[in-house]
């Protein structure tokens, strides 16, 4: 058996996808658009939001974070899994696996953060409008970017410190594309692994309380809107909470699947696909489903591509 010294220099073996080498090209052609897609998406995300001074509200501002958070997401562990199918090699060092469960974990729950933090926005924008300046002024916005950051670190540390006291002595394959806690765990033969189960606990009771936070924002937004006596104005508030709402379902209802289910010693196809729809796909669609349900985003998006000029003053309000 390979202890944990041993461990540390010989690393792991990302077996997530099939051994034939035609499905590995495919796999990397794949991933490879995806990522490009995201990157364009987003780049043009953080490009307008940054440079339109009609995008400067709050909501645009924890867009852009969004959008950098995507970016970072999907950098960590796509590049990877695409080089280790087109160079039909699954080998990941000890130290690189280390530091895709640093960045893997504190980026996931910083986007679980920024979705909590865009929700509360949107709630308090349409329910609390004659307080909305008030609530979400520029320090209080800079501060909850901070707080994001900031609980994604300690997430990302938590996570970490947990999986380095793992000792590992089974075979050293990761049945994934990228080294995802759970099928670390899998590897140890000792009770070593109830500190990252601890860490796993705690981290899921924030989650959900998040998730009823973000219900309990909707729920009342929803309420509100139904009150609107204007089609137009109903129209205007669910172009922006809609996009919203599918996001934040797509990604907490995917990656509690995948991590609240039982992990088994031959994960089926629905496993690796499932690991897919929370990892790469969230991304790569944020910026397609926010320009498409938004005119606001649309125009923005339209000037940038004629190579037209960011003016004017700051977005009123959605009230």
């Amino acid at each position: 058996m390979i202890r944990t010294n041993d461990t540390k220099m010989i690393g792991f073996f990302l077996m997530g996808y099939s051994d034939n080498r035609e499905l590995q090209i495919l796999h990397a052609l794949l991933f490879l658009v995806m990522y490009l897609l995201a990157l364009v998406g987003n780049f043009a995300i953080l490009t307008i939001t940054t440079l339109d001074q009609h995008l400067q509200s709050p909501m645009y501002y924890f867009l852009k974070h969004l959008s950098l958070l995507d970016v970072s997401f999907l950098s960590v562990t796509v590049p990877q899994s695409i080089d280790n199918s087109l160079m039909d090699n699954a080998y990941i060092s000890y130290s690189q696996c280390i530091l895709q469960v640093f960045f893997f974990t504190s980026l996931a729950w910083a986007e679980v953060a920024i979705l909590t933090v865009m929700s509360y926005d949107r709630y308090v924008a349409i329910c609390l409008p004659l307080h909305y300046e008030f609530i979400m002024d520029s320090r209080n916005c800079k501060l909850a970017v901070i707080a994001v950051w900031l609980s994604g670190s300690i997430s990302g540390i938590l996570y970490t410190a947990a999986t380095l006291s793992i000792t590992f002595c089974k075979a050293k394959i990761i049945h994934q594309f990228f080294c995802d806690v759970p099928q670390l765990v899998k590897l140890s033969c000792s009770n070593d692994y109830l500190g990252v189960i601890g860490v796993a606990a705690f981290m899921s009771v924030v989650a959900f309380a998040c998730f009823i936070s973000i219900a309990l924002s909707y729920i009342h937004i929803f309420s509100t809107v139904l009150r609107i006596p204007s089609a137009e104005g109903r129209s205007k508030v669910f172009s922006t909470c809609l996009p919203h709402l599918v996001v934040v379902s797509f990604f907490l209802s995917t990656g509690a699947c995948a991590y609240l289910k039982p992990t088994s010693d031959s994960p089926s196809a629905f496993d690796l696909m499932l690991s897919v729809f929370y990892t790469v796909i969230p991304p790569t669609l944020n910026p397609i489903i926010y320009s498409l349900r938004n005119e606001t985003m649309k125009g923005a998006l339209v000037k940038l591509l004629l190579g037209g000029e960011f003016t004017g003053k700051k977005a009123c309000l959605l009230c």
